[in-house]
């Protein structure tokens, strides 16, 4: 009798709690609406379209829009501490000189670091000249 009781309770509770979940869906579904992603719907929805992925509501072009927004974001401050990093061991190597440089640069292989702990490769595009010397010495058009 007890058992009944508890799988009653806990069949009630889930119930319950599934309301709430619909109930939070339902409201940030219909918020997504009012929100503009700083990730443009036309653009968001290209690359959907160009995946294969179509879907006329504009709110789950919205909801992607707002994951790749974070996705973008916590890559970027990923890589904003790989910098700042750098840069602290860097600046401990030249104490002697006192050289106190408050500006980060971001390089591509801070980028790089950052983008390979969430599964991407960036790989530098192999530069090709037309000639050997093209780009070692640039001339001025006037001789």
């Amino acid at each position: 009798m007890d058992r009944t009781v508890l799988c009653e309770q806990r069949e009630g509770n889930m119930a319950e709690s599934k309301q709430d979940d619909d109930a939070v869906l339902i409201e940030f579904l219909s918020s997504l609406m009012d929100y503009t992603p700083t990730i443009p719907d036309e653009l968001a929805e290209y690359y959907l379209s160009k995946s294969g992925f179509q879907c006329p509501d504009v709110r789950i072009i919205r909801m992607v829009s707002i994951a790749t927004q974070k996705f973008i974001a916590e890559i970027a401050s990923d890589a904003f501490q790989l910098c700042k990093a750098r840069q602290s061991a860097v600046n401990k190597e030249k104490r002697d000189k006192q050289q106190k440089d408050k500006s980060l640069v971001l390089t591509t292989e801070d980028l790089s670091m950052a983008l390979r702990e969430y599964g991407v490769n960036m790989k530098r595009q192999e530069y090709f000249a037309d000639n050997p010397s093209a780009g070692t010495n640039p001339t001025s058009k006037d001789e």
